[in-house]
């Protein structure tokens, strides 16, 4: 089975609607300002996009209010062809313990992660069908630690099961990473060194107590 170029999927629905003079409305989750600086920018050209932030992955309150407020901020002062707009979503972290329940043990990337993904995805592909969207993807992609292939697997799968189309993607294609880094560093965005959970956390805290220590 070929590998599936997930950008290429991307650039031919764009195609398609540009033909089409069509501007699709995209409900696209987002895990934080930096991640979706690039994503925001690259989409706003050819979808009317609403950010949906839900995250219950994320560890403290405070951390998620703030990565909340970040996107905000990023929304609010910088321009797109098309307005975007924002929903945010209850901090439940309790739908994050419940859906990782017995990998809370696996390493940052394994099977617990999987978990992660199918909730989130989950909510954003039954909130876009609720609310009349045309398409739903998330940010996540851009990641270079995020595995795309799973993470464009799970999309298809609730978009299947909820009637509502998925939007291919790999966002770290055309140096989308590095481009996020740049408007991360031109809208001074608040970047962490972990992907959210109290898991990430923990096992970032390690590596860099193993990095400070082999320093000295």
């Amino acid at each position: 089975m070929s590998k599936i170029n997930y950008q290429k999927e991307l650039d031919r629905v764009i195609e398609g609607l540009q033909q089409k003079g069509k501007v699709p409305k995209l409900l696209l989750h987002v895990c934080c300002a930096p991640c979706s600086s690039y994503c925001l920018e690259y989409l706003s050209q050819y979808f009317d996009i609403t950010v949906y932030y839900y995250n219950p992955n994320i560890s403290k309150k405070e951390e998620y209010e703030y990565r909340l407020s970040e996107e905000k901020r990023f929304i609010s002062i910088k321009e797109f062809k098309y307005p975007v707009k924002l929903t945010d979503s209850e901090y439940c972290p309790e739908d994050f313990f419940r859906a990782v329940k017995g990998f809370e043990n696996e390493p940052e990337g394994g099977l617990r992660c999987r978990e992660c993904f199918k909730l989130r995805l989950e909510a954003t592909a039954k909130k876009a069908k609720a609310e009349g969207f045309d398409y739903f993807t998330t940010t996540l992609t851009i990641s270079p630690l995020k595995n795309a292939a799973l993470l464009n697997e799970i999309g298809a799968e609730m978009a299947e099961r909820y009637g509502v189309s998925w939007l291919y993607s790999d966002f770290k294609k055309k140096e989308g990473y590095k481009r996020s880094i740049e408007l991360s560093r031109e809208y001074q965005l608040y970047r962490q060194n972990y992907c959210g959970c109290v898991f990430s956390k923990r096992e970032a805290e390690s590596k860099q107590v193993q990095t400070d220590l082999s320093d000295k």
